[in-house]
């Protein structure tokens, strides 16, 4: 990661093949980084260990960041790049479509948590507000008097854990 810290500092214009690489390199090893981070992120909310997922937050906008900035300097300097290290620049283009895909299933895995979540909150809210009458042989049927009046009226208990 030290080798993407000039990137941050000022836009090179790239002249020869050795500014060209380094500049792929940096870009590389950001995305490299970003990728490992949103994988774990990933593989944490798939095992419902949501609060140390989203303790990775910081992080991954620093190096979304990080890696943005070096894109666009890979634009700046596009052609240059492309006539000194056209086989370096097919590399990140893969990288960048590997990734793309990695974001793919990291939004599928939100989405499905998310969707669990309001499924849960959904039945829960249902149980809650059931009618307060029992099975029987007239509208006017019901169970018992006061606070308990329902069976499912006792108190609502809900983990903060997850």
């Amino acid at each position: 990661m030290s080798a993407a810290r000039p990137l941050l500092d000022e836009r090179p214009r790239i002249s020869d093949a050795l500014g060209a690489r380094a500049l792929i390199e940096a870009v590389l090893e950001a995305l490299g980084a970003l990728s490992h981070l949103v994988g774990e992120e990933t593989e944490l909310i798939r095992a419902g260990r949501l609060p140390e997922a989203l303790s990775r937050e910081a992080r991954k906008t620093e190096l979304g960041g990080v890696y943005m900035r070096g894109v666009e300097q890979v634009k700046l300097n596009a052609v240059a790049l492309a006539r000194f290290v056209p086989d370096q620049v097919r590399r990140l283009k893969e990288a960048h479509l590997d990734f793309q895909l990695l974001i793919e299933t990291n939004r599928i895995v939100l989405a499905t948590a998310r969707a669990v979540s309001e499924a849960v909150i959904r039945d829960l809210a249902a149980d809650a507000n059931k009618p307060a009458r029992a099975a029987g042989y007239g509208p006017a049927v019901s169970v018992g008097a006061g606070a308990f009046a329902r069976p499912n009226s006792g108190p609502l208990v809900v983990s903060r854990s997850l």
